[in-house]
């Protein structure tokens, strides 16, 4: 009602404080329930905007397939990752072995699910049980309430048919890692239908042990030895 105070000035002050900063002070404090409580609260805020964002974006590509079809969502895809290569991610090609699968699982945890990692003398596979974005987006119901899926087999869609329009940028972003750093920085392992079992990240530790499956799918060549 206008003229009514809803707020004290102290109230619309700790409001507006970040959820981090209000955590780091209860663990300080030894705050322990607090902190736990601000724990769960930072999660629901970012999940609110992780799921927001990524269905934000299936809505676009949705709009763009439809109206313009596949080849325009790739051109769209491939725009959209160049400039996020630039601002937000270190190029593959830079960093040594090591240092790739622990700049993935950092982009990966913010996802906000389990991974499981295992090595053996080939290779290092992570796996998200599921996928926080992809699966999770086939798991909410999203195809159904009117997001697009790709109709036709594709290099975008590593040759599948109904292909989840969100999961594109899978292959775009292998396709374009290739075109940078001459290989794949890590292959992604999918069922098909894509969804129905988790998806697997793997870093083959010596590229010549990649498959040329994974090459031939986007329309590459696998390199000479």
């Amino acid at each position: 009602m206008k003229g009514q105070r809803y707020f004290t000035d102290e109230e619309l002050k700790e409001m507006g404080r970040r959820t981090l900063d209000v955590l780091i002070e209860a663990i300080d404090a030894g705050y322990k329930e607090k902190a736990k409580e601000l724990a769960q609260r930072m999660y629901k805020e970012f999940n609110y905007l992780h799921d927001g964002y990524f269905t934000w974006v299936t809505g676009l590509q949705t709009y763009i397939y439809e109206k313009l079809g596949v080849d325009a969502v790739e051109e769209a895809e491939r725009f959209a990752h160049t400039i996020e290569s630039k601002i937000a991610f270190i190029p593959s090609g830079k960093t040594d072995f090591r240092e790739r699968v622990i700049d993935m699982l950092g982009g990966l945890r913010g996802h906000l699910q389990p991974i499981e990692i295992k090595e053996d003398d080939e290779k290092v596979t992570l796996t998200m049980k599921p996928c926080g974005s992809g699966k999770r987006l086939i798991q909410k119901g999203g195809y159904e309430a009117g997001l697009a899926r790709v109709r036709e087999p594709h290099r975008i869609t590593w040759g599948m048919k109904d292909f989840p329009l969100y999961c594109v940028h899978c292959p775009v972003m292998e396709a374009l890692g290739i075109e940078s750093t001459g290989d794949f920085a890590f292959c992604r392992f999918v069922s098909d239908p894509v969804g129905e079992e988790d998806c697997q990240f793997v870093f083959y530790k010596d590229p010549v042990d990649i498959p040329e499956e994974f090459y031939t799918r986007i329309d590459k060549k696998k390199p000479a030895v």
